[in-house]
């Protein structure tokens, strides 16, 4: 399995309030003990609205996690293309828009920062976003490079705006389970009939803020939903494609820790 969106919070490097709320802690070890058992290979640390502009927590957690996991990161507009190369060397592989917690760089910087990063170092650009807030945006984001979301959309109201984006090669993270207000089985199908390579899986780990957190059947309802084998792309062959992965570095390395 490919864990497409986890967060990472080690407290030896600053935290930003956001709207009142501090994570607990989640280190790369806690995060190593909670999945060992579920077969991860790799995944994607995502920099979370508390973290703001500072990768320093991210690239960390990349060294010690090793090949086979990249970083999706939030990225200062006024961010160098040196800087954006120095991140790529360390494994970022995305940019990413936090529109719902703040954070990030702002919408504003949404056309000229995601296509920059993707000149550059060939990045994509993911959105956290509730899909109800899609309908406006859908010419800027069909028209971008290579675009994911967050969460399914997280709202029912918005899954035909979202259903519409996944039609133009945008893909959606099967994530967080425990946020939407919908049945995930239906919208896992609906998407995967929409674009069968347009789902990706994560855990969400730690799921900070989620009503329910991540739990081990959200794996299974993939499966359960789908079938084997669409649920072996959400799992593991449309992230790796995605995130531009080398596959058998990452399985060779994950087995011998």
């Amino acid at each position: 399995m490919f864990d497409a969106h986890l967060h990472i919070v080690d407290p030896r490097f600053p935290l930003i309030e956001n709207r009142g709320y501090l994570p607990e802690p989640f280190t790369v070890d806690d995060y190593l003990a909670r999945v060992r058992h579920l077969g991860v290979t790799g995944g994607a640390v995502v920099s979370g609205s508390f973290q703001g502009f500072d990768t320093a927590c991210l690239v960390d957690a990349l060294r010690r996690l090793g090949p086979g996991f990249v970083g999706v990161v939030q990225l200062s507009p006024t961010a160098s293309d040196d800087e954006i190369l120095r991140l790529d060397a360390a494994g970022v592989r995305a940019v990413r828009f936090n529109l719902r917690r703040g954070g990030s760089a702002p919408l504003a910087a949404l056309d000229t920062l995601a296509r920059r990063v993707h000149e550059v170092a060939g990045w994509h650009t993911e959105l956290y976003v509730d899909s109800r807030d899609l309908e406006p945006l859908h010419e800027r984001l069909a028209r971008l490079p290579a675009v994911s979301i967050d969460h399914l959309g997280l709202s029912a109201a918005g899954l035909p705006a979202l259903l519409r984006l996944v039609e133009c090669g945008v893909r959606v993270k099967a994530t967080g389970f425990g946020r939407v207000d919908f049945p995930v089985a239906d919208a896992l199908r609906a998407i995967a009939d929409a674009d069968p390579g347009a789902l990706v899986f994560g855990t969400d780990l730690p799921s900070t803020r989620a009503p329910r957190p991540f739990a081990d059947t959200d794996v299974t309802l993939v499966t359960e939903a789908l079938g084997p084998d669409l649920a072996e792309g959400v799992l593991w062959r449309n992230a790796t494609d995605l995130y531009r992965i080398e596959t058998e570095t990452a399985s060779v390395t994950w087995t011998n820790r």
